[in-house]
């Protein structure tokens, strides 16, 4: 029995929500992670190394015993690996120092804030993976995650969400009006790739061409055009094509969607007959 197609779909980082919503996120990538785990590191260190300036002071002075000077250490260690960070990204719900340089953020598995219990988390994964291996336990994990998560990320349920993306491009233009009644009758042939290519980028680039330019490249790619469309509008170069590049869009996404309908009434008979 011949397989019916799959049904074809454009892949999206998409976080599911809790009420069923999903959300088209783009989680940080594993360099930028790492560049981010190392600024936090060493701020950690910093911070580290201010307090032990602080001990010798207080000792050297005599105001500090040196027989507390191991507990003093474990309470330094504790405040610096794990109540520090994790206060830290519960107040910016989810940015540290290094989130903020590399533009990420800390956000639960359905795309929501992250929160105390998460941070706490995280910070106590933190002392064996990123402490206690030198970053290697986090490295290793982090590599074969989808969305570069570390330990501390998959047992809080969080990963790094990309706060720096790049803008939506502008909406797609429609037919322009003065071919509406010609788009409902057209022919328009399948267009060559290459060429369907150029007049999609023409078509998004002409406001920041050149005069003279716009309109030497809109009568060339016309003239390629124009044995492909039936029949011809009596309009400018550029209409035509901006015309053209909407109604085989159109279509082509109609089609798309009648067949990703046809393939699913032929999933669904299929799992009725196997029941």
């Amino acid at each position: 029995m011949t397989q019916p197609p799959a049904p074809v779909r454009i892949p999206q980082e998409e976080t599911l929500t809790g009420e069923a919503v999903a959300l088209d996120v783009q989680p940080l990538g594993f360099f930028l992670r790492a560049v981010g785990l190392l600024i936090d590191v060493v701020a950690s260190l910093a911070v580290l190394f201010l307090f032990l300036l602080v001990a010798t002071y207080l000792i050297g002075a005599g105001t500090v015993s040196l027989d507390v000077l191991p507990i003093l250490g474990i309470v330094v260690l504790v405040l610096v690996s794990v109540v520090l960070p994790t206060t830290i990204e519960t107040v910016t719900r989810g940015r540290s120092l290094g989130k903020l340089v590399v533009g990420g953020r800390i956000v639960r598995a359905d795309g929501g804030a992250a929160g105390f219990r998460q941070a706490l988390l995280r910070a106590l994964a933190g002392v064996l993976e990123i402490w206690l291996t030198v970053g290697a336990g986090a490295a290793l994990v982090g590599a074969f995650t989808p969305r570069s998560q570390r330990l501390g990320d998959l047992l809080a349920g969080t990963y790094s969400e990309r706060t720096r993306t790049q803008p939506l491009p502008p909406p797609a233009p429609g037919v322009p009006d003065v071919l509406a009644d010609w788009a409902r009758v057209a022919d328009v042939d399948r267009l060559p790739v290459r060429l369907s290519s150029r007049i999609s980028q023409f078509v998004r680039q002409a406001p920041d061409l050149l005069p003279g330019a716009r309109a030497r490249l809109a009568a060339s790619l016309a003239t390629e055009v124009a044995p492909h469309v039936a029949p011809l509008p009596a309009v400018d170069a550029e209409t035509l094509l901006r015309g053209v590049a909407a109604v085989r869009r159109d279509r082509e996404w109609r089609a798309l969607q009648r067949r990703n309908e046809k393939v699913a009434s032929l999933l669904a008979g299929t799992d009725d007959v196997l029941r």
